[in-house]
């Protein structure tokens, strides 16, 4: 079989992996050496299915050792050609597609073939031989291979610059009914251990001028969403855990893709592409707006609204706290209004030490006044008086104008028994 016919199959197999961010590392040129990563990140674009087209996304090999019920790799699905690349093989690959200005770097993932072991070492080979022969300075994500000994998960961190670990199932029940081979220690255990490395990376920098690189770009995770029935306020927990205690860079999420018929997998619910968007807007709420994932979700309301993006739904669940003088209140109350982001905010403070700011000022610095002047005051007046009624302002700031049906009842989270509306 030709390169270019592997290349077909195994990029298309790699298309359902969506941990590929490619930012935050810096990586600088070398001499005699190609390519370099920044810090603000490869210049990279998204095609319409989420692929980072700018990075060669590709998989080692599609044959796999293991059953797990997501995965369209899996060793029971007879309906792929399964393929391999050699070392050698793929190196020549990302340079002669580099040296074309086709990619600017490379996300490698793998099946597991014959060992996890054995799958790890080759993936080192390829990572390797492009640092050290090829002098390749672009970015290298590297999908680390769960069950792998720790020596060859430490010696892969030198020469990549991001590294992810899929967690892949919320639970560990949910990853014992779908990928009964995988043990949930051996992806949390390695996560720990990059943690470490990182961390001891950071103390050498300071110390000595060329301490070595130990993934720069961090590591992040997948969550696949909705092969089992966790709720989002779990999914969110698990996110908020991960950022703390693992300091993780980015956790990626994916709705569930039906691959084939497998038996105990029934996808739950309808509109599992618009989920994926709301869980995404919430753990943006955690990451950068100071939010806690408690606040967004709990016991009895546990899944986002479909409707409304999650920091709206907080605030018509905490109408008591508005309106707010965007003249005094401090950034992290002005990071809870809707309509207002991170950029506006601070915008906002920067504005504000030399005049008052009145609703056209808040405009011209980028606050989105369709959705903001429902919760804000400037100059102790509103823009607009509306009747504090949860669920009309629900109506006013739904998502597109979405029209909503009469005679729908008000979701689980404002005391009604519904808990999501239809769209």
């Amino acid at each position: 079989m030709t390169t270019l016919e592997k290349l077909t199959i195994l990029a298309d197999s790699a298309k359902y992996d969506v941990s590929c961010s490619s930012s935050g590392s810096n990586r600088s040129a070398t001499y005699n050496g190609i390519g370099n990563a920044s810090a603000p990140g490869i210049c990279h674009s998204f095609a319409d299915d989420g692929r980072c087209i700018s990075l060669l996304k590709i998989l080692f090999t599609n044959a796999c050792m293991y059953d797990c019920g997501y995965c369209i790799n899996r060793n029971s699905n007879d309906s792929i050609k399964r393929v391999s690349f050699t070392p050698d093989e793929l190196v020549d690959l990302v340079i002669q597609f580099y040296r074309r200005n086709y990619i600017e770097g490379l996300f490698l993932s793998s099946g597991v073939l014959r060992s996890p072991d054995y799958t790890m070492e080759q993936l080192i080979q390829v990572v390797k031989t492009l640092r050290v022969r090829e002098n390749f300075n672009g970015y290298i994500h590297l999908k680390g291979i769960p069950g792998a000994d720790a020596k060859l998960i430490r010696e892969a961190g030198l020469y990549v610059d991001r590294m992810s670990l899929n967690i892949e199932l919320p639970t560990s029940q949910s990853l014992r009914l779908l990928a009964p081979e995988k043990d949930r220690a051996q992806i949390i255990e390695p996560m720990k251990l990059i943690r470490e490395e990182m961390a001891s990376y950071r103390v050498d920098a300071k110390k000595f001028k060329k301490a070595k690189l130990f993934v720069p770009a961090g590591q992040t995770t997948q969550l696949i969403v909705g092969a089992t029935p966790e709720p989002d306020y779990m999914i969110l927990r698990i996110s908020e855990a991960f950022y703390q205690k693992m300091k993780l860079k980015r956790v990626y999420y994916s709705s569930y893709v039906p691959v084939g018929r497998v038996e105990g997998v029934v996808p739950y619910g309808i509109h599992s592409l618009q989920r994926e968007h709301r869980i995404y807007q919430a753990d943006w709420l955690l990451r950068f707006y100071g939010f806690k994932a408690s606040e967004l979700l709990n016991e009895e309301a546990p899944d986002l609204d479909l409707v409304l993006d999650p920091k709206a739904q907080w605030a018509l669940r905490n109408l008591h706290l508005f309106p707010i003088d965007v003249n005094r209140a401090d950034l992290m109350t002005l990071l809870r209004v809707p309509g207002i982001g991170t950029v506006s905010a601070r915008r906002i403070l920067a504005a504000r030490r030399l005049a008052y700011l009145d609703f056209d000022g808040l405009k011209r610095i980028g606050v989105v006044l369709k959705r903001a002047q429902y919760f804000i005051t400037c100059k102790g007046k509103m823009l607009a008086r509306v009747d504090e009624n949860p669920m009309f302002l629900r109506q006013l700031l739904a998502d597109g104008n979405t029209q909503l049906n009469l005679f729908d009842l008000y979701p689980k989270q404002f005391g009604g028994g519904h808990e999501r509306l239809s769209i």
